[in-house]
């Protein structure tokens, strides 16, 4: 009955408000790193774009301090090699 298929959905209901939620805090991750780049570095260019999803699979705990003390070289460096 009806019980049955709220038992068999409420798990894939939970998984997709977790993506969800993930792909928000992401997406609020990305316009941290973005607002940071932009205020040191006036605009984000091609180079610095490349390095953004890579700067995402840290924590902000880890990103943020990188972000604000490395110069420009030196984040494509780290972010690139």
């Amino acid at each position: 009955g009806d019980r049955a298929l709220i038992m068999r959905l409420a798990p894939l209901y939970q998984q997709e408000q977790e993506k969800a939620f993930q792909q928000g805090e992401r997406q609020g991750e990305r316009r941290v790193i973005e607002g940071i780049l932009r205020s040191r570095f006036g605009s984000i260019d091609e180079e610095l774009s490349t390095i953004i999803e890579l700067v995402l699979e840290l924590p902000p705990e880890e990103f943020a301090p990188l972000l604000w003390q490395l110069e420009r070289e030196e984040l494509l460096q780290r972010f690139n090699s």
